[in-house]
């Protein structure tokens, strides 16, 4: 059994600290880069608002990611789920964008 390190990530210019077995380190913090990417691109549309936010909008992007990986061999249902859900998103970000311009007026 491994013993579990403390490990420092750095996500939207904030340091966060965890704990993760020593042998996962190197996951870890590849983890936490790709989740700053996915958090920084969806800041820099400007349609989002607030640190929760788009970390949502981050975990629903990468939840989407993954159930699209994992369910390789239903393409077909794949494909109309991920057009829905690319739907969804859009409507998302145009409330998202409205409610920003409703809340600097």
């Amino acid at each position: 059994m491994s013993r579990s390190n403390t490990v420092s990530v750095d996500i939207l210019d904030k340091e966060y600290q965890v704990a993760c077995p020593a042998d996962e380190e190197s996951a870890l913090t590849t983890a936490a880069r790709y989740l700053d990417q996915h958090m920084r691109d969806i800041r820099s549309t400007g349609k989002v608002i607030g640190l929760e936010r788009v970390a949502i909008m981050a975990a629903l992007n990468i939840s989407h990611e993954l159930l699209a990986l994992k369910g390789g061999e239903q393409s077909t249902q794949n494909s109309e789920e991920q057009q829905r859900l690319s739907a969804l998103n859009s409507q998302l970000d145009e409330v998202l964008y409205q409610l920003r311009q409703l809340e600097i007026n």
